[in-house]
């Protein structure tokens, strides 16, 4: 048996390394209850590129700190009927890009909702408020405060955010609500199903966020992960006080969401990717407890994985 099917065999069954803080349920509960609550401030604004059978608009909304969220938003023009809707979510520094990729989506009859993650490529805030430096990162962002200072709760409340507003568009059956990404965008695909259980189908290629004590351990040199190895440089560099600061993490690691999540799942992962490696994304995988399938890719990287996006259009038919 080869090294690689070795490793394959023993990461069907991992579980993880990166704790569960105890009061897990309880953060994300808290969370969530003040998106329920709140009515989101939404505008519309017709976009200067208008195509032929889409209707497409920049959508702003405000996260429930009060920063304001920008995504692209499209609709099939002239439709009478309510139609599906997909959120996509882009990879990490990103943007939600042109939009042009999105009209394939619009063309399967989808309303599309792709939102620019706060502080990355794209228009969103980001509000800032937090004691020390990252690197180019957003990771770490927040270590040093309490746990509801991570930078990334507010960009996860902010795809359950985002929700809220499309699925209460008039043209939207939100009994027909699907997410969609790859890398970053992966990660919050999948939490953006464990927050809105109503998302019925969820595809990731290669999830990021995904058990950062392993993806720590693990050579990851170039990688996102190094904000991590940054981080501990310049403020624990004995380590000290690792425990608590992995344990911090453990509230933003996808692997923590899975059991909340209640759609159907696609997910594709390359063997080879040393950016998002493949034990810490099955630490996320095997802890689902919905119908999903494992696309595998042997010899690819962290790059486009052919035949995904196909198998796609059959997965999100509703």
């Amino acid at each position: 048996m080869s090294a690689e099917s070795i490793m394959l065999e023993k990461v069907k069954e991992y579980q993880g390394m990166t704790p569960r803080p105890e009061d897990f349920d309880f953060f994300w509960d808290e969370g969530i209850s003040r998106v329920r609550q709140g009515c989101p401030e939404a505008e519309l604004v017709r976009a200067e590129l208008q195509v032929p059978g889409a209707e497409c608009f920049d959508l702003y909304f405000k996260g429930i700190d009060g920063a304001r969220i920008h995504a692209k938003y499209l609709r099939p023009a002239r439709k009478k009927e309510k139609v599906p809707v997909v959120f996509l979510f882009h990879g990490y520094t990103g943007n939600a890009g042109d939009w042009f990729d999105k009209l394939s989506w619009v063309q399967l009859g989808f309303a599309v909702a792709a939102m620019d993650c706060r502080g990355q490529g794209g228009s969103s805030d980001d509000l800032g408020g937090v004691r020390g430096t990252t690197h180019h990162g957003h990771i770490v962002r927040g270590l040093l405060e309490e746990p509801d200072k991570l930078l990334f709760r507010q960009i996860f409340l902010d795809t359950a955010v985002l929700v809220k507003v499309v699925r209460g568009f008039a043209e939207v059956d939100d009994t027909k609500m699907a997410t969609y990404g790859g890398s970053q965008g992966g990660a919050l695909a999948l939490v953006c199903a464990a927050l809105v259980p109503e998302i019925k189908k969820t595809a990731v290629c290669y999830p990021f966020l995904c058990d950062y004590e392993r993806s720590w351990r693990i050579e990851h040199i170039g990688s996102a992960y190094d904000e991590l190895m940054a981080f501990f440089r310049v403020h624990d560099p004995l380590h000290v006080r690792e425990e608590e600061f992995f344990r911090k993490t453990g509230y933003i690691d996808v692997q923590h969401f899975m059991p909340r999540v209640r759609a159907d799942v696609l997910w594709a992962v390359a063997l080879r990717d040393q950016s998002c490696p493949p034990p810490t994304q099955y630490a996320a995988y095997n802890r689902l407890e919905t119908n999903k399938r494992m696309m595998f890719y042997p010899d690819y990287l962290h790059e486009a994985l052919p035949g995904f996006q196909d198998e796609c259009i059959g997965f999100m038919q509703f």
